[in-house]
């Protein structure tokens, strides 16, 4: 049986996590946590999430009262919430699936530290769908080169706090790498757009954000030629399939070596992706 603990448990996500791993034979939640205050704390993980009891409290710090008896992390939370929860981990010794966005260059360094001693899986999306289209979009960028202009437009709803999402990041990020450039470093994204801009830069790659009602996300992944245009979309409508995908990954990344790991691994799509 494979144990897991959920990060923000009475959230969208996390209470959609706990949904998908009731749906699996021989997985199980048997931690729960849950922010410092949260008016949750102490209620049973699975009535939050709108099931059956699962004797599992929510509790406030994942290492704390008995809260080890896991075997890998599942954490959708924010960025300092998994920081904590990495630190967590790596105390514990235990594997983590991670899909919060909004990380940044002070994650990557603990990831990789932790990397050495613990599996992660770190995915901007964890939808099987998603990961397929970052694969046709190395695949478009490739041959299409620099004769189309890259756009990439997401869609989120209200509550969604970063923008562009991960997802939007990576698709960009497949097709500069495929086209040899470096989405930072090499400064080709472009992320905002007012008043007289002149015309598009050569070889940039722009981003849209679109945010408002329930939209769990959409992507379109737009190469713009001269007489021609090729779209590349996905759109989920349940963020189910984001859970699935997440346990899915879990039961994958159960038993791996030390190192980080991404849902193109999950899949068999090849090396690239990531965060």
């Amino acid at each position: 049986m494979l144990k897991l603990a959920i990060a923000g448990a009475a959230g969208r996500m996390g209470c959609a996590l706990i949904r998908a791993a009731g749906r699996v034979d021989g997985v199980t939640v048997t931690a729960a946590v849950e922010r410092a205050g949260h008016p949750a704390l102490g209620e049973d993980a699975g009535a939050v999430a709108g099931g059956a009891d699962l004797g599992v409290a929510l509790q406030s710090k994942i290492d704390g009262d008995g809260g080890g008896d896991f075997d890998l992390m599942l954490d959708f939370t924010t960025p300092a919430a998994t920081m904590e929860h990495l630190a967590a981990c790596r105390r514990l010794q235990r594997g983590m699936v991670i899909g919060t966005t909004g990380l940044g260059d002070d994650f990557d360094t603990a990831a990789r530290d932790a990397a050495a001693t613990l599996p992660l899986i770190v995915a901007a999306n964890t939808s099987v769908g998603v990961n397929l289209c970052l694969a046709l979009v190395e695949t478009a960028a490739a041959a299409l080169g620099a004769r189309a202009d890259v756009e990439i437009i997401e869609a989120h709803h209200r509550h969604k706090v970063d923008a562009p999402s991960g997802t939007a990041l990576a698709l960009g990020r497949a097709a500069a790498e495929a086209l040899g450039v470096d989405l930072g470093a090499d400064g080709v994204g472009v992320f905002a757009r007012h008043g007289h801009t002149g015309p598009r830069p050569a070889g940039s790659i722009g981003f849209s954000s679109v945010r408002g009602g329930d939209i769990a996300g959409e992507h379109t992944a737009l190469f713009i030629g001269d007489g021609e245009r090729v779209e590349i979309t996905h759109r989920a409508t349940d963020r189910r399939l984001f859970a699935d995908g997440a346990i899915k990954a879990a039961q994958w990344l159960a038993g791996k070596p030390p190192g980080i790991y991404t849902m193109r691994d999950v899949l068999g799509l090849g090396a690239r992706g990531g965060r």
